[in-house]
């Protein structure tokens, strides 16, 4: 039975939108909600959840679609929904207090507020049953222990005050950066996975800064080990069920050790992570099967998630006609039906099997062999099985077509669509396909018009954007984009507007208090507190992010200060870099680029972009590029001319140049001759 629309049928949010007809009497987070809570003394629920959470469809199913638990939530509570992809800063507040509690997190999350905002319980998932006794229970509490509830949603609130940095943060030294990095390594490489790839543990979750991190590691001390185990994972999850095998793209994580049984829900930030992740793997091993990846995961991007005007959407459902993985398993037969006279030969490759390798006879397509070996056992050309592969997923796909699709949502949020376009830049550097850089600049100008309005940048789009200001991640991967292009295509413009909102953020978000940036601007409205993001996730944190931008621009603008920022935000986390490498993977890049130093490579004359792009296939992370054809209002390009009117590249270390040249070998040897003997072996 479909309920009249309550209040969120109004929502920008898809997530928010599958509530609409709940018979809950839903309010969104705003004036109206908490006027009522006061107003009425009423307590707050707050549950929150997103559009592409497995749970969080099964608990509205269970509970806030049935008439008599509604009843029960209307009564005694005032009731908020929130969509954690548009207001994490609300996410994060009581994330932080249920888990003071002792509760693990999760979603959906589900908290207790007094009329004040201030949290006194909280959980994640709970049956029909189990939700019902909560809901009397608090109620009871609330009215007849009143001074108890104020008593805990106090504590919490202190807790919730006290900053991490000031928890976590310690004073700068100056402790040898190759004795850190190999400390770092060793507390990584003890849980290490060396049979399956990543860490030894189930779920196994995609964390791609920790491996960017690793490629990194192994660029300045050759340790083939870490090498070796940053390309057996990329392989074993390339390989996997994790990977879409027929359609490209990543499913979020994967349930058990063997990356086999994805939970199937695909999101933008795991893919553009892993655009990045693959195409500096392949510029640094010229991996036929990264590029492979690559192209198919950028082709699903281009197929499934891009707006008509060039931005992309944020994810994909687990579930289709409510199984999860059904739009993306076959039976035996259907696979037979669909493949003809290759279904054996294909079926093999894929490790099919006739009552299904998963659940409910279902098979999970899957890679366990190499491909050499595959081919060798069939005694099959690589130019043979190539076309017959590229037959069978042509046909799968036709077939998969015609299903029952996951449900989508389309709602566009800024920072993963920056993040993507940082993806596709990196893409276009491996592969220097200029369909990628299109993509990329279609997605920087959807942004532009549909989410910038000035300085101020907003959160997220759906057919309009929302009234929701950005947060500290959208501002970092905006101007971490805008760098991005920059450097591979020398427009002014880009690094204007990265300069321009790297001042914008400095003025709202800045706290020169401890040097980091909090997580909502001074302008946004206040909740019980205001957060710093420290610790690095599956996305990297925002602060981390800041970090790298002050100092890539500070190179890039020449700005002495804003490489200051840096360095002293990363230095007095190094000790944590050392000791939780897996938290603070990114802050370990940041870390390395800040003592290990930059290459400022600028390219002069008439080639200047294919000389740069020539440069910037090459493996050099620890490089940034600028040029100019003729003249450029850059610091770092003043004086520098196309001698003997040929391209010429000056390769500099901190404002000092090196010899000018116009062979690429020989910029390359002045770029790979600046790291310490000792790092280079």
């Amino acid at each position: 039975m479909k309920h009249q629309p309550n209040r969120l049928i109004n929502a920008s949010s898809p997530y928010l939108l599958q509530h609409a007809h709940n018979p809950v009497d839903w309010y969104e987070w705003g004036e109206e909600a908490l006027a009522k809570a006061q107003a009425e003394d009423k307590p707050i629920l707050v549950s929150i959840g997103y559009s592409s959470c497995h749970w969080c469809h099964v608990m509205e199913r269970e509970s806030f679609e049935q008439e008599a638990i509604a009843k029960v939530m209307n009564d005694y509570f005032v009731c908020i929904k929130v969509d954690r992809e548009e207001r994490p800063d609300i996410d994060q507040i009581y994330m932080d207090a249920v888990q003071a509690l002792g509760v693990n997190g999760g979603w959906p999350l589900n908290v207790f507020l007094t009329p004040q905002q201030k949290p006194f319980f909280g959980g994640t998932y709970f049956a029909p049953s189990s939700w019902t006794q909560v809901l009397t229970n608090i109620d009871k509490a609330f009215k007849l222990n009143r001074q108890q509830i104020e008593d805990t949603s106090e504590e919490l609130r202190l807790h919730l005050l006290r900053s991490e940095v000031e928890r976590f943060v310690q004073k700068p030294n100056d402790s040898d950066l190759l004795q850190d990095l190999h400390q770092s390594y060793e507390k990584l490489e003890s849980n290490f996975d060396s049979i399956w790839g990543g860490m030894d543990r189930a779920p196994k979750f995609i964390m791609p800064s920790v491996w960017l991190y690793l490629l990194r590691y192994y660029y300045l001390t050759l340790n083939k080990t870490a090498l070796d185990h940053i390309l057996l994972t990329l392989k074993r999850i390339g390989m996997g069920g994790i990977y879409d095998q027929a359609g490209g793209g990543f499913a979020r994580y994967s349930v058990d050790q063997y990356w086999f049984a994805p939970h199937f829900e695909k999101m933008l930030y795991d893919n553009a992570q892993l655009v990045t992740l693959y195409s500096e793997a392949y510029r640094l091993t010229q991996d036929e099967s990264f590029k492979t990846i690559v192209y198919e995961t950028l082709a699903w991007l281009d197929r499934e998630m891009t707006h008509s005007s060039g931005g992309f959407y944020s994810a994909l459902d687990a579930d289709s006609e409510g199984i999860e993985g059904k739009f993306y398993c076959w039976t035996q037969p259907e696979f037979n039906e669909v493949l003809g006279d290759d279904a054996a030969l294909v079926g093999d490759y894929y490790r099919m099997m006739d009552d299904g390798n998963w659940e409910h006879g279902m098979n999970i397509l899957m890679r366990e062999k190499s491909d050499e070996v595959f081919l060798m056992n069939h005694q099959l050309q690589p130019e043979a099985w190539s076309k017959i592969l590229e037959k069978a997923k042509k046909a799968m796909m036709e077939r998969r077509a015609s299903r029952v699709r996951p449900g989508l949502d389309d709602k566009i949020i800024t920072s993963w669509n920056a993040m993507m376009i940082s993806g596709l830049v990196q893409a276009h550097k491996a592969f220097r396909e200029e369909a990628f850089l299109t993509k990329a600049v279609a997605a920087i100008r959807f942004l532009e018009n549909e989410l910038i309005d000035g300085a101020v940048i907003f959160r997220s789009f759906k057919d309009k954007r929302s009234n929701v200001h950005a947060f500290l991640d959208d501002y970092a991967f905006v101007i971490r984009a805008y760098i991005d292009l920059y450097t591979v295509t020398f427009d002014a413009y880009y690094l204007k507007r990265a300069v321009y909102f790297m001042n914008y953020t400095i003025t709202q978000f800045y706290d020169t208090k401890d040097g980091f940036f909090f997580y909502t601007a001074e302008v946004s409205p206040a909740l019980i507190a205001r957060k710093k993001e420290i610790f690095d996730n599956v996305i990297p944190s925002s602060n981390s992010v800041m970090a790298q931008n002050l100092h890539h621009l500070g190179i890039l603008a020449d700005r002495d200060d804003w490489k200051h920022i840096a360095e002293t935000m990363s230095g007095s986390l190094a000790h944590l870099v050392v000791g939780e490498p897996n938290y603070m993977s990114h802050w370990g890049i940041v870390l390395m680029e800040v003592r290990n130093g930059m290459s400022e490579v600028a390219v002069v004359g008439k080639e200047c972009a294919d000389t740069a792009a020539q440069l910037n296939a090459t493996y050099n992370p620890f490089m940034l590029t600028m040029g100019m054809e003729k003249e450029s209002e850059l610091p770092l390009l003043e004086g520098k001319i196309a001698l003997d009117d040929k391209t010429t590249i000056y390769v500099c270390y901190n404002k000092s140049c090196r010899l000018p040249v116009h062979r690429i070998s020989d910029a390359l040897d002045q770029i790979i001759s600046k790291h310490p003997a000792a790092l280079r072996h």
